[in-house]
């Protein structure tokens, strides 16, 4: 079937456009794509500090790490897609910080978010390894709560398709060379999908397998990378290429790889780091009682 504009009255099964881009409350416009990026984080959060009092730390310590972290990413998501997109950067003079038209790099919002993390966890002593366990299934989550601000913003769609699922795109936000399609791959939903899929998966196997510390992060950074292989080869906005293909596809292939090698690696080393020490113990000094809560520093009592 083809995909180009239907003919007056003939009917077609597809996924609707959404009516609108945000609300008013009051003066304020609320943009959608942003309220899904905080109903996102904030279930990260949530679910990270359940898996931490799971494995016997502070979930407190999860809130002091997101405070950091947060903006850590947002800012290194902005940068990469500054980077790697500059055309499609708005041209107002405050295009380049624009977030809320969309434009956020996974790729540079989990390092920048990693890098924060790491850092604040290091100066509270809590082992790194098991806190990126308990955060990589949440983080598919946000991802996955996140790309429904992407339906709302029109963008993240694939080729044209006939298929019953294809989403309607409104004229505006078609591509050009584009514009006498209708629906296209919902390429941000199929995304959005996988997301919760690795999500479980990850906290099946973290209950039914003896996984080393950061190993599920490892898997995390392999399964996601491997996914956007995938729905790169399907999407038609915009991108820099190079030898033909998008970026991004390189970038996914290289962090597959990198995380398929950081996994067999690191479940193969020896056992006796500081991040494979059980939660109970860590952040104790060795000669002190024991007794302080998991995550908690010598440095909160003084």
């Amino acid at each position: 079937m083809d995909p180009r504009i239907p003919a007056s009255g003939r009917p077609l099964s597809f996924l609707p456009s959404p009516p609108a881009d945000g609300f008013h409350i009051g003066p304020a416009f609320v943009h959608f794509y942003g309220l899904m990026y905080v109903i996102g984080i904030t279930l990260a959060v949530l679910i990270t500090q359940r898996r931490v009092r799971g494995y016997g730390g502070d979930p407190a310590i999860v809130g002091d790490v997101a405070i950091w972290a947060v903006p850590a990413g947002i800012i290194g998501g902005r940068i990469y897609f500054d980077i790697t997109t500059p055309s499609q950067i708005p041209h107002e003079w405050y295009g380049f910080l624009a977030v809320w038209q969309g434009g956020l790099g996974i790729w540079g919002g989990v390092l920048g978010g990693a890098l924060a993390g790491v850092w604040r966890l290091r100066r509270r002593g809590i082992p790194v390894g098991q806190f990126a366990d308990a955060v990589a299934p949440a983080l598919l989550v946000a991802q996955a709560v996140g790309r429904i601000g992407n339906y709302f913003n029109q963008e993240l769609f694939g080729r044209p398709t006939a298929l019953p699922w294809g989403l309607v795109i409104a004229p505006q936000f078609r591509p050009p060379g584009y514009a006498g399609y209708r629906t296209f791959q919902p390429t941000f939903l199929y995304e959005l999908v996988f997301d919760l899929a690795l999500a479980a998966f990850l906290v099946w196997l973290g209950h039914h397998a003896r996984i080393r510390p950061w190993g599920l992060f490892a898997l995390y950074v392999t399964g996601y990378s491997a996914f956007r292989i995938f729905e790169e080869s399907l999407r038609i906005d915009y991108s820099e290429h190079f030898l033909g293909l998008r970026l991004n596809t390189f970038v996914a292939s290289a962090l597959m790889a990198a995380g398929i090698i950081w996994f067999v690696v690191n479940q193969r080393r020896s056992p006796a780091t500081a991040d494979e020490v059980p939660p109970d113990e860590a952040g104790e000094p060795e000669g002190e009682p024991a007794g302080e809560p998991a995550g908690v520093s010598d440095s909160e009592h003084q």
